[in-house]
């Protein structure tokens, strides 16, 4: 049930950044907010817990492309967010398992067996079918340049998630969880305020230019930084080796909450692609638990 609300939040989060977008949030403005509280909850939590924040410098470099990669995907993820419908971004990003297990592979780790080939398979028909790959194709639906352009910020986050999965369980495994948090939240932080005062990104600093964008930068803020800490938090009694895979009901929630929310419809066809991606990932999450 933690876990549920937990996703619940994060799939909250995303409607919200989108609804703070649509009425003139600048990207990196959100990015900002959402990693500073994210940043102060860490720095309280291996306060508290009295974790040593002594970096060993053969890890430095480790941990530097760690916080670049989630900086990266946190980019992207929300530019996706901001250009197609909630629930088919965060369905598109959620194939990092397929692009994680190749690039381990790609690296001298363990060759994917057959039967986890197969689910990658099935779980890339089912994204097919969430994209409505046939119709658009096809000529029956019609999407624009900024729409192709959300799935491949997606698709980017996607691989730049999986970067830091393999960085993680390979260079940093030693280090403490939330120390490592802590130092990678340090990187996104710092790395956005570079970028707004670089005005790397045109408006990327922006406040909201309505009440509703005022809203949506709060909610993602208070949703994503609750869901954090509570995650964090609670992460050592919740047996994630059984349970993580109840976190892929979040682009459930997304749908759900981009429905009421947005009023974001997909069709039919969609939404049996998107139970096909989920189901894919949660056997594929618990295979590799097992």
């Amino acid at each position: 049930m933690i876990l549920a609300l937990v996703a619940c939040c994060f799939a909250g989060n995303h409607v919200a950044a989108r609804l703070a977008f649509e009425n003139g949030t600048g990207l990196l403005l959100a990015v900002l907010c959402r990693s500073g509280v994210a940043l102060l909850i860490l720095i309280s939590i291996v306060t508290v817990q009295r974790h040593s924040i002594r970096l060993p410098k053969r890890i430095g470099r480790w941990q530097l492309l760690l916080g670049l990669m989630i900086t990266i995907q946190s980019l992207c993820l929300y530019s996706a967010v901001a250009r197609v419908p909630v629930a088919l971004a965060l369905l598109t990003a959620n194939t990092f398992p397929i692009m994680l297990a190749l690039l381990t592979w790609a690296l001298g780790g363990r060759r994917p067996t057959l039967k986890s080939s197969a689910l990658m398979l099935f779980i890339l028909f089912g994204l097919v079918l969430a994209l409505d790959l046939p119709g658009i194709l096809g000529g029956d639906v019609e999407v624009t340049a900024t729409w192709w352009l959300g799935i491949a910020f997606a698709l980017t986050a996607a691989l730049a998630l999986s970067v830091a999965f393999w960085v993680t369980d390979h260079k940093l495994a030693a280090l403490n969880g939330s120390v490592r948090s802590m130092f990678t939240m340090v990187v996104v932080f710092i790395a956005m305020i570079i970028a707004g005062f670089g005005e790397v990104l045109p408006g990327g600093m922006a406040f909201p230019q309505a009440t509703q964008g005022w809203i949506g930068l709060g909610v993602l803020v208070v949703l994503y930084g609750g869901a954090f800490s509570v995650l964090f938090i609670t992460v050592p009694r919740l047996d994630m080796a059984r349970n993580a895979s109840v976190m892929n009901m979040e682009p459930i929630a997304t749908l759900l909450f981009g429905w009421v929310i947005l009023g974001q419809m997909i069709s039919p066809i969609q939404m049996v692609g998107g139970l096909v991606v989920i189901s894919g990932i949660v056997i594929l999450t618990l295979r590799k638990s097992a």
